[in-house]
């Protein structure tokens, strides 16, 4: 019991800021499209459906229903928008990527967390 709090608050406090990023993504589709590689055909469809994903996971952490499953998607997908956007920017020598690039990494990785901590 004692664990349980300060790890719930956890949680709940990593799946607002998932959906507040996904709203964000919503409502600056537009401001964000330019971030998708050109690789990738879609452009905005791609911020509109990662929006999405943001807050059905957000939901599904604060819930507990098949949050171990959207914890784990959720750090897959921030690894690969790691590969694909901010790495590519570094290595270009993009220097303000740089922290952009270290976030995605460390939200990633409390997903990851997050995942292997929860009941489902």
């Amino acid at each position: 019991m004692k664990a349980f709090i300060p790890s719930a608050i956890s949680r709940s406090m990593y799946a607002i800021m998932l959906g507040l990023f996904g709203v964000f993504h919503l409502t600056g589709a537009k401001d964000m499209e330019g971030m998708v590689p050109s690789f990738i055909p879609g452009g905005i469809f791609w911020v509109y459906l990662v929006g999405v994903a943001l807050i059905l996971a957000c939901i599904s952490i604060i819930w507990g229903k098949k949050a171990r499953l959207a914890s784990y998607l959720t750090g897959i997908m921030l690894v690969i928008f790691t590969l694909t956007i901010y790495l590519p920017q570094v290595m270009d020598g993009d220097q303000m990527a740089m922290p952009l690039l270290l976030k995605e990494i460390a939200l990633a990785g409390a997903a990851f967390f997050i995942g292997n901590h929860m009941e489902d």
